[in-house]
C-alpha cells in the first residue's frame, strides 16, 4: 500500500502514467530492500547495523538509493549513502552512475561513484563500484553473494565485501591498499517472501596502513562476530 502511493505519488508529480490493470507496458515501478538490519554481538560492544537500498523506476531506468549506517553504544560510526542513476545494459546487469556521502567517521566525505550490479553465472550476485573522491581519492569496491536453498523457506547466505583505496586517509583511519575483507554467512527463515529473520557470522579483518591506523586507536585489526537480524522488503 505504501509502496503504491509514493508510485502514484511521483507518477503525478512527474507527469507519468500511472500503472493500473496492465494498460501500461512499462510502469513505474519501486521496492525497499532491507537486506541486512542485525546486531552483531563482539567483545565489548553490540553494533547495530542497516544496509538497505531502495529503486524507483521502469524496466530500463532507475533511480537507486543505498545506505549502510553502523551504530555502537548510541553513536552513529559509518553512514554511507549513495544515490545512483541505473541504467539496465544486458540481461541481469545494470550499470550506476551517482553519488556517495560519507558523513561518518567524521570528517565528511564526497564521491563519484561508477559501478555494474547484476547476477553472474551461477546465481552470484555481483555489486562492484569505483569511487573517485576529493583531492584524488580513489576507492574500489567488490561484493557477492550466493544464496543456497535447503528448502523454499530455509535459505544460507555466504558473502564477503573488501575496500581497496588509492592512497592514505588519515582523518578517517584509511590506508592505501588492500583496506578491509569482510565475511559472513547468514541464515535465514522466510516466514513469507517480504519478511526472515536469520542467524549467522561475520569475520572482518583489516589489512595495511588501515590496519596501523586502527592500532594505534587501540582498536581490534580482527574480529568475529555472531549476528541476529531481520531481512525484509516491500
Amino acid at each position: 500500500m505504501i509502496r503504491r502511493l509514493l508510485i502514484t505519488l511521483v507518477s503525478s508529480s512527474l507527469g507519468l502514467p500511472v500503472f493500473a490493470g496492465g494498460m501500461d507496458d512499462d510502469p513505474l515501478i519501486g521496492k525497499v530492500m532491507i537486506g541486512q538490519f542485525e546486531t552483531r554481538s563482539t567483545d565489548g560492544s553490540n553494533p547495530l547495523v542497516l544496509e538497505a537500498h531502495g529503486w524507483l523506476g521502469k524496466d530500463l531506468q532507475k533511480l537507486w538509493i543505498k545506505t549502510d549506517i553502523e551504530r555502537a553504544d548510541g553513536d552513529n560510526e559509518e553512514v554511507e549513502v549513495q544515490a545512483l542513476y541505473s541504467r539496465a545494459i544486458a540481461p541481469y546487469w545494470d550499470f550506476q552512475v551517482g553519488w556517495r556521502h560519507d558523513s561518518r567517521p567524521e570528517p565528511d566525505r564526497d564521491w563519484a561513484v561508477i559501478g555494474f550490479q547484476g547476477v553472474a553465472p551461477y546465481w552470484f550476485e555481483i555489486d562492484a563500484a569505483v569511487f573517485i573522491g576529493e583531492s584524488g581519492q580513489t576507492a574500489v569496491r567488490l561484493e557477492a553473494e550466493y544464496e543456497a536453498l535447503f528448502t523454499q523457506q530455509l535459505i544460507l547466505t555466504p558473502e564477503v565485501k573488501m575496500n581497496v583505496f588509492g592512497k592514505d586517509d588519515a582523518a578517517t583511519g584509511i590506508g592505501s591498499g588492500l583496506s578491509d575483507i569482510e565475511l559472513g554467512v547468514r541464515l535465514r527463515y522466510e516466514i513469507k517472501r517480504e519478511f526472515a529473520p536469520y542467524i549467522g557470522v561475520n569475520w572482518t579483518k583489516l589489512y595495511g596502513d588501515t590496519a596501523d591506523f586502527a592500532r594505534a586507536e587501540g582498536e581490534d585489526v580482527d574480529d568475529v562476530q555472531f549476528v541476529v537480524g531481520v531481512r525484509a522488503w516491500f
